[in-house]
């Protein structure tokens, strides 16, 4: 893929509509107002699940902060309101880690490891060779697309052998359920809302079966967005103490996340399914000992495979694994 394509990508990617709570240029940052932090999260367990517990058990209070949860449909759109100064920190899946490797944001916390992403096709279609020529939807930079050029590669194929079709995941869901398109690469929770109306649906790839580690992660702007070490060290310790208590107490998790996203426990429940979470000792371990570099250097390599990144840089570059150690020590 030529630069040209890769930021007419970007482009696209950027002007997704954000689902709720439309953001203001010239909304107050960070820089402007240290008590207040805007953060960005998608409508998921893994999304939403520190933020609620943050709220519900005052951490951010503790910290002398005051935040303002804003929802997204996806996570490169939140690094495109990091970079212009809507939002202080967002949360992003592991198919958008190309983002921060790239130089357009600063990961400040791993949250978890996912498992949700998922190619799915119409009843019929049994495996990636049989989508070969057929309608595939996807969010293109997202762990959908992530899953999905995982799966092709798999299976000695390439976008080149598929009608691939950039959607947002509400118009994946919509378009699948209707029969518009033959397959997808999406994630749960939204396959749980497509399984209801095509019960038949096929999953024929899943990051279930790569083997290797998916991470979720929060994130800091770069450049004139950049936040303070100061107020850096204050939200990663509401995120290391929120990690603890939703490591300690998975069920209450959930329901104070359902509670959030105003959906059922049961949702919230299945969705919780597709997550390994790890408690803070051991997301600070892995960092020490360069287990987490390690996964986020192989994403690279898939992403530099798939065009994405024209070279992949050491993860230190990009995930400041020193903070989140030190403010773990404290």
């Amino acid at each position: 893929m030529p630069g040209s394509t890769i930021r007419r990508t970007l482009s696209a990617l950027f002007s997704v509509t954000v689902l709720s709570l439309a953001m203001s240029a010239c909304s107050n940052s960070a820089s402007q107002d240290d008590d207040t932090v805007n953060f960005g999260y998608i409508g998921d367990y893994n999304g939403a699940s520190l933020l609620a517990i943050a709220k519900e058990q005052g951490l951010w209070k503790k910290q002398g902060l005051t935040a303002k949860a804003k929802v997204f449909n996806n996570g490169p759109v939140q690094i495109q309101a990091l970079g212009s100064g809507d939002l202080d920190y967002g949360y992003i899946g592991p198919g958008a880690m190309w983002l921060p490797a790239s130089g357009k944001a600063k990961v400040v916390s791993v949250n978890t490891f996912t498992y949700a992403d998922r190619v799915i096709a119409q009843p019929g279609i049994k495996t990636m060779k049989d989508l070969k020529g057929k309608r595939v939807g996807v969010p293109e930079g997202t762990s959908g697309d992530m899953i999905l050029n995982i799966a092709l590669e798999k299976a000695g194929m390439t976008t080149k052998d598929i009608q691939k079709i950039a959607m947002d995941p509400s118009t994946v869901v919509s378009s699948f359920t209707s029969g518009k398109i033959d397959g997808a690469g999406i994630f749960y929770p939204s396959i749980d809302t497509i399984k209801e109306k095509v019960p038949k649906m096929r999953e024929v790839a899943s990051t279930k079966d790569t083997g290797d580690t998916f991470p979720t992660a929060f994130v800091a702007g770069t450049g004139a967005n950049t936040v303070s070490e100061k107020k850096n060290t204050k939200v990663v310790k509401v995120l290391q103490q929120a990690n603890d208590w939703r490591k300690k107490h998975p069920e209450e998790s959930i329901a104070l996340t359902a509670k959030m996203l105003n959906v059922s426990k049961a949702q919230a429940t299945a969705d919780a399914s597709h997550v390994e979470t790890l408690s803070t000792d051991d997301l600070a371990a892995k960092t020490k000992s360069g287990e987490m570099g390690r996964s986020l250097k192989k994403l690279g390599d898939f992403f530099v495979r798939n065009k994405q990144l024209e070279e992949n840089p050491d993860p230190a570059d990009y995930y400041n694994g020193e903070l989140y150690q030190k403010v773990h020590s404290e």
